[in-house]
């Protein structure tokens, strides 16, 4: 019989593999949370969960209990949710036949603490009321759709609109159902729209650190940018990149883009100088063969994974005002700030042509990285907040 305390992890997304945001901040922090506590892992999916991926949880929690969302009743219930006030990401994830097998899940388990990762999960547990809860905003939705929202039109920016004033509202009263909050950024933090935001405790994600693995390449990648290429601002910024900046460069600049889920669109863009690779099972060799990193992130929200990596290899890196808001680096000593094509390439040629400045960035902003984003570091203040 285990002394541990017991706490119930509820996610929208199978934790594993590590190809988006949330599921590499949600396995970091289970992976740590399960050194002190029994960990029951509650998660829906949308997708088949393949039994070796399936293992690398159970190997490590106390129960794992994953619940496939049935596609009719997603359809459903988003066509449902138009009269309705929810916004329609919380309306997606959320099906009445999965939040009865969770609440007696909850009445067996009985948890000592609820974590729950972003509101698309909130709905499952909010009701449940005998022990403490944290709610994990992660990035604030509202902020990122409102970013989005002018490059809509017709219907689709209807929707869009519509999802931007429920998330708001949505935000703010979903608040009041957790007894704590946690946020990746002092940005996001900001944009949460209830009047107790500061008493949200910003715990920023760590970064999967390199230096163990030993990578003999060249370097002959002049420019990377890496990100699920499912999600809409790394797929603008990958457009980007090929539209406004590949003109402006030495015909022989070669640039690869790595990450998964490309869109037909810009897999067409591909070729020897603008490679777009899809899912890379080591994005460390990506790194080691790259140059500059550039992240032209002018929409979306939340602290940027790539941009913790590439620093942390010891890449020199270029981003948006923007995108730097959550990291916070110090331009021109820790990275490099472009808002335009013309700033973009301004940064690239200076970097190419100035060995001592792309040192200095490229040192610099591996010491930041590594002092103040480690997954430990951050885990360690979840921890504490658990155990108030």
């Amino acid at each position: 019989m285990s002394n541990k305390k017991k706490i119930v992890v509820c996610l929208s997304r199978f934790p594993y593999p590590l190809d988006k945001g949330d599921k590499l901040r949600a396995y970091n922090q289970i992976k740590q949370l399960t050194t002190i506590f029994d960990v029951y892992l509650i998660c829906t999916t949308d997708i088949q969960i393949e039994d070796e991926k399936l293992n690398v949880l159970t190997n490590i929690c106390k129960e794992v209990h994953v619940f496939k969302l049935n596609k009719w009743k997603i359809t459903w219930r988003l066509i449902a949710n138009i009269i309705s006030n929810k916004p329609f990401q919380v309306a997606y994830f959320h099906q009445h036949s999965i939040q009865r097998k969770i609440n007696q899940l909850l009445n067996l388990i009985t948890p000592d603490y609820i974590f729950s990762q972003l509101i698309r999960t909130s709905e499952y547990v909010k009701d449940y009321h005998d022990c403490p809860k944290t709610l994990d905003y992660m990035d604030a939705f509202s902020k990122g759709i409102e970013r989005r929202m002018s490059s809509k039109k017709g219907f689709t920016q209807w929707v869009f609109k519509q999802e931007h004033q429920r998330l708001l509202s949505y935000e703010r009263q979903i608040f009041e159902y957790f007894e704590h909050h946690t946020i990746i950024s002092e940005q996001d933090r900001s944009y949460i729209a209830h009047p107790k935001q500061h008493e949200i405790t910003v715990i920023p994600n760590g970064v999967q650190l390199f230096e163990d693995l030993h990578y003999d390449f060249s370097k002959n990648i002049d420019l990377l940018f890496t990100g699920n290429m499912g999600y809409p601002p790394n797929v603008e910024a990958a457009y980007f990149i090929h539209k406004q900046l590949i003109p402006l460069l030495p015909k022989t600049y070669k640039c690869l883009i790595a990450g998964i889920n490309p869109p037909t669109f810009l897999k067409k863009l591909s070729n020897e100088y603008f490679q777009i690779s899809g899912w890379v099972p080591d994005m460390g060799e990506c790194y080691a063969k790259s140059k500059i990193f550039i992240a032209p992130m002018f929409i979306g929200t939340g602290l940027q994974n790539k941009l913790l990596e590439a620093m942390a290899m010891g890449l020199p890196c270029i981003t948006t005002t923007l995108a730097n808001k959550a990291l916070n680096a110090k331009p021109n000593h820790e990275i490099l700030i472009a808002n335009s094509p013309e700033e973009y390439i301004n940064q690239i040629n200076l970097l190419q042509s100035n060995h001592d400045l792309q040192e200095r960035i490229s040192k610099n902003g591996k010491e930041y990285v590594v002092a103040n984003f480690s997954w430990s570091k951050c885990n360690e203040e979840l921890i504490q907040l658990i155990q108030k």
